[in-house]
């Protein structure tokens, strides 16, 4: 079985699923007690949710969690708290007793008709009086206070946005400016300095960086290659370290980016070749780097941009659409296929095995299959339908 589902969530193992249908007896339990229409009730869950006297073990528990988290925020804000109960008939309607001011609207019905009553502060003993005027005190300090954490919201939220069209410009401009520096030729000749490769002390290598790369290449010698999808945003060089991490929040440029920059996985070779060439990029909202790569969840999306060009600093490439689908980070002692540790197949039988894991759980089927010896390429990217899920598209070389 491929998947697993409970409460509208996909779980990928039997173990997750056996734990989605634990939380969900869990959560039909409590709501068989509780009636969350009445504040004092929801409050005195969520508070025993937080000290621990119900655990959740996956998505569809944390769900609930947030459910019941709105509500009794919600219910606070409104002046409830764990006493509070709403009489019946008025569940979900009535508002809070209204805290006494100076002056209160009482609304009588008289022969038929609505008559109001105005009571004053006056009204009261004086120790009621006290009572009231602090209560008053209060409930304006509290509104002072919520102002006041608006505004500082407000800024921090202005703040980020313009962080973000900051980022967001500065890293379309420089990526077009790179894109403009391929073919160029002044860095080339005798300003260009070759790339040597040392395997051991008495094997070196020395390779030629095709001419398209070598301005590129003396800006920055991390680059290893150029990813491109005609037609889509896709067109940005791909960087390589000693780490899967720098290049998470680092531009060309080696500037601080939360963007980051496309990766090849360190563990790849691609001199020495690897079965399967991985290549990281953030699923950004913007659409930058792989933000539109979950397009190819459409079949039809995939007929249409099938080709993908992956140009190493040595060679051209060009790979053909093979599987696309949904995955995520397993834990190490999970047993489940895992994309992202298969980087070669030393046997034909394990090359088929991992080609068949693929297509089990692509989402459909492309027509287009491979065979041990066949050079793959793989792209990946973060995916918000699941925890650390992510999608995937693989491909193969065709020239």
């Amino acid at each position: 079985m491929t998947g697993f589902q409970v409460a509208g969530k996909r779980l990928r193992t039997e173990a997750e699923y056996k734990a989605a249908l634990r939380d969900q007896e869990l959560i039909q339990k409590i709501r068989s007690r509780v009636d969350m229409e009445q504040p004092g009730e929801v409050i005195t869950l969520y508070s025993d949710m937080r000290a621990g006297k119900y655990r959740f073990e996956t998505v569809v528990g944390n769900d609930f969690d947030d459910e019941v988290y709105g509500l009794a925020e919600r219910y606070k804000q409104q002046g409830f708290d764990k006493n509070s109960k709403l009489p019946a008939g008025k569940k979900g309607k009535q508002k809070p007793k209204q805290k006494a001011g100076k002056q209160v609207n009482v609304k009588q019905k008289k022969n038929g008709k609505q008559k109001t009553e105005k009571i004053s502060l006056t009204d009261y003993d004086p120790d009621m009086q006290k009572e009231i005027l602090a209560q008053i005190k209060k409930r304006d300090r509290r509104r002072k206070l919520l102002v006041f954490l608006c505004g500082m919201i407000a800024a921090g939220c202005f703040g980020y946005f313009g962080m973000y069209s900051f980022f967001n410009n500065r890293n379309e401009t420089e990526y077009e400016k790179l894109a403009n520096l391929k073919g160029d030729d002044s860095l080339t000749g005798s300003l260009f300095q070759g790339v040597s490769i040392h395997y051991t002390n008495e094997e070196e290598l020395e390779l030629e960086v095709l001419e398209e790369y070598k301005t590129l290449y003396n800006k920055n010698r991390k680059l290893i290659g150029w990813l491109k999808i005609d037609d889509t945003i896709i067109d940005y060089p791909v960087m390589q370290t000693v780490n899967n991490e720098y290049y998470l929040d680092h531009n060309f440029n080696q500037e601080y980016d939360k963007n980051g920059s496309l990766f090849l996985d360190k563990e790849c070779d691609v001199v020495n070749r690897n079965t399967n060439l991985i290549i990281y990029g953030h699923h950004m909202k913007s659409g930058k780097m792989f933000g539109n790569l979950n397009s190819y969840s459409s079949k039809e999306y995939a007929q249409k941009h099938s080709l993908i060009r992956f140009d190493t600093i040595y060679e051209k490439g060009t790979y053909e659409v093979m599987y696309v689908f949904r995955s995520r980070i397993y834990n190490e002692d999970e047993i489940v296929f895992k994309y992202y540790q298969f980087l070669d197949a030393a046997s034909a039988t394990e090359f088929d095995s991992n080609m068949q894991e693929m297509a089990a759980l692509s989402l459909y089927d492309t027509g287009v299959t491979a065979s041990y010896g066949d050079e793959l390429l793989t792209l990946s990217t973060c995916d918000s339908s699941e925890t650390d899920g992510r999608f995937v598209v693989v491909a193969k070389r065709i020239s």
